[in-house]
């Protein structure tokens, strides 16, 4: 994390890359869709370009502290921006906590399962951490099939761990351990 510049990513069909300011507008359209906002534990509601703004800002300083690396998730051709994934860094203990959201345009195209895997391979190879994990809301049935599918494990359910949109909430939480890499 001593290198300032942030990561670039590769997957098949998807560009992982830095966020920018420029990208403020889109990010409050897509994760300011209520559905969205619903189905993410950390996205508020409503959610407009100047949160975006706000927290596109912190993400260099982020980067070069080595707590967290966030990426825009944009389509291999056209650079279209359509969600978010990152890693919330745990140096210490050699972890991370992986987030992501895909606009509600492009759920069900795999984009969410792609980018978390290009993620959690950065996470194992370039970071060199020993556990990736990651918790959602357990009526949340999408975010399961994207960590099942990223070869995240099933480890638990906390019971009303969360506070979500004005109830308690239920989250399952999944993790991979480095020597489980595919």
């Amino acid at each position: 994390m001593n290198d300032p510049e942030r990561p670039t990513l590769r997957a098949e069909r998807l560009f992982l890359r830095p966020f920018t300011e420029a990208d403020a507008e889109r990010t409050g359209e897509l994760a300011g869709d209520r559905e969205v906002s619903d189905t993410a534990i950390r996205i508020p509601y409503p959610y407009f370009p100047e949160l975006a703004r706000e927290w596109i800002v912190t993400h260099q300083a982020e980067w070069e502290t080595g707590r967290s690396v966030s990426f825009a998730v944009t389509l291999e051709g056209s650079g279209e921006l359509i969600g978010a994934v990152g890693l919330t860094l745990d140096r210490e203990n050699r972890s991370a906590e992986l987030g992501f959201w895909i606009g509600r345009p492009y759920w069900g195209m795999g984009y969410a399962s792609e980018a978390a895997r290009a993620v959690v391979r950065f996470a194992f190879e370039e970071l060199a951490l020993n556990r990736v994990w990651a918790y959602h809301l357990v009526r949340n049935e999408a975010s399961r099939r994207v960590l099942e599918k990223t070869g995240l494990r099933h480890e638990g359910t906390l019971r009303q761990a969360v506070y979500h949109r004005g109830s308690y909430e239920d989250v399952a939480v999944f993790a991979r351990l480095r020597e489980e890499r595919s």
